[in-house]
């Protein structure tokens, strides 16, 4: 292995440690509400959705199944997550704690889809016998797969429905919502007798 490859390896490494520490911090424990950033997501996510439907080459039944089935448990698991979750304020700052169960979830998802795309590029490339051709790791390639679709589907069903059903309970809830430390939150007003 020259220079070059394993600086690559280590960047890339890196870079995937990187995402996978913001994804479980995304998933667990409180969390700072911050509408923009919210509805940018959502609008990514809708938007990668939309265009992988599009693009997604000769699609099949079995592969707009699999979409349309992890849509549907994404927007599921969504809604009964945000069910669970919990709103704070501290210090005049409005604060959203996931439910566990479904952070562990959806990490899950995400890290064995990953892994396993991983395995499949190392095994494909060691059975070629380190040539240097190497797998397909096209969008076109990954968008024929029922199941990637169908897990990734699953991923966009549920941060787009759960960012906003919690922007949705935010807004109802911001006046009720007490701060960590006792204190009403803003614009609540004291009942003094």
């Amino acid at each position: 292995m020259d220079l070059s490859s394993l600086i690559s390896a280590v960047l890339v490494g890196a870079l995937l440690l990187w995402v996978i520490y913001r994804r479980f911090r995304r998933s667990f424990g409180r969390q700072i509400l911050s509408p923009g950033r919210m509805m940018f997501r959502i609008g990514l996510l809708t938007l990668f959705a939309v265009l992988s439907v599009m693009r997604a080459p000769g699609g099949t039944w079995q592969l707009f199944g699999a979409e349309a089935l992890g849509l549907a448990a994404g927007l599921a698991l969504a809604v009964w997550a945000s069910s669970k979750t919990r709103f704070e304020r501290d210090h005049g700052t409005l604060y959203y704690v996931p439910h566990t169960f479904s952070g562990v979830v959806i990490s899950v998802l995400f890290l064995s889809r990953l892994v396993y795309r991983l395995l499949y590029v190392y095994g494909a490339t060691r059975h070629m016998g380190g040539s240097a051709a190497a797998p397909d790791m096209s969008f076109a390639t990954a968008a024929r797969s029922p199941l990637t679709m169908g897990l990734f589907f699953v991923l966009v069903g549920y941060y787009a429905c759960f960012y906003s059903l919690v922007l949705l309970r935010s807004r109802t809830e911001r006046l009720g919502i007490t701060d960590v430390a006792g204190a009403p939150a803003s614009g609540e007003t004291s009942k003094s007798g």
